[in-house]
C-alpha cells in the first residue's frame, strides 16, 4: 500500500507541477500557446497504453518509468485547466489592474492566480483521479509490489476476493484525494459566488 501511495503522489506532484506551469505560462503568453499548447494536445490524444513499452524500453521496469507514466497522466488535466482560467479570466479586470498600476508580479499573484484558482484546484482533483487510473496501468504492466501488482498476482491464482479488496482499495484512496481538494476548494473560494440548489 505505501509504495502505491508513493508513486502516486511522487507521479501527481511531477506532473502536475509541470501541468500548472506549463498552463499558466502558455495562458499567458500566445507566443507560447503558439509553440507548445500544439503540441501538448497532440502528446494528450496518444492513449498511456500506447506509450507504456516505450517508458518500459527507455526506464525499465523500475520506479521512474511508473513515476514518469503517473506523471505523463496527471500533467494534462491540470495543464489544461490552469491555461483555461488564465484564458477565462475578465478582460475588465485588467483594465482595473491598469488603473491600479500593478506590475507584473501584482498581476500574476493578485489578479491571474486567484482568477484562475476554480480552474486550477479542478485540474488539481482531476489530475489525482487521473493519477490513480495511471498507477493502476504502471503497477499492472510491471512490478513486484504494490496494489496493482496484488490485484494481478491475484488475478493469476483466480482470488477474485483479492481483487476486490485492491479495486475498494484504489476507490477509497481516490475518494479521500477527491474529498481533500474539495475541502480545499470550500476553503480556498469562499469568495465565490456560486449557485446554490
Amino acid at each position: 500500500m505505501e509504495i502505491s501511495l508513493m508513486r502516486a503522489l511522487l507521479g501527481f506532484l511531477l506532473g502536475g507541477a509541470l501541468g500548472l506551469l506549463f498552463g499558466i505560462l502558455v495562458g499567458m503568453n500566445s507566443k507560447s500557446e503558439h509553440y507548445l499548447n500544439p503540441t501538448f494536445q497532440m502528446i494528450r490524444t496518444v492513449p498511456l497504453l500506447a506509450i507504456t513499452p516505450l517508458f518500459i524500453l527507455w526506464f525499465g521496469f523500475g520506479e521512474v518509468s511508473k513515476i514518469l507514466l503517473i506523471s505523463l497522466g496527471s500533467f494534462f488535466p491540470l495543464y489544461l485547466q490552469a491555461f483555461l482560467g488564465i484564458r477565462n479570466i475578465d478582460n475588465k479586470l485588467f483594465e482595473v489592474a491598469k488603473v491600479m498600476e500593478y506590475n507584473r508580479f501584482h498581476l500574476i499573484t493578485k489578479l491571474m492566480l486567484p482568477s484562475a484558482l476554480p480552474n486550477i484546484l479542478l485540474g488539481v482533483r482531476l489530475s489525482l483521479s487521473v493519477a490513480w487510473m495511471c498507477l493502476v496501468a504502471a503497477e499492472l504492466l510491471g512490478a513486484d509490489k504494490g496494489i496493482g501488482f496484488m490485484i494481478q498476482d491475484a488475478r493469476s491464482f483466480m482470488q477474485t476476493d483479492t481483487v476486490f479488496v485492491g479495486i475498494i482499495i484504489f476507490a477509497l484512496a481516490g475518494k479521500f484525494s477527491d474529498s481533500l481538494v474539495r475541502y480545499l476548494e470550500q476553503r480556498l473560494l469562499k469568495w465565490q459566488d456560486n449557485f446554490k440548489a
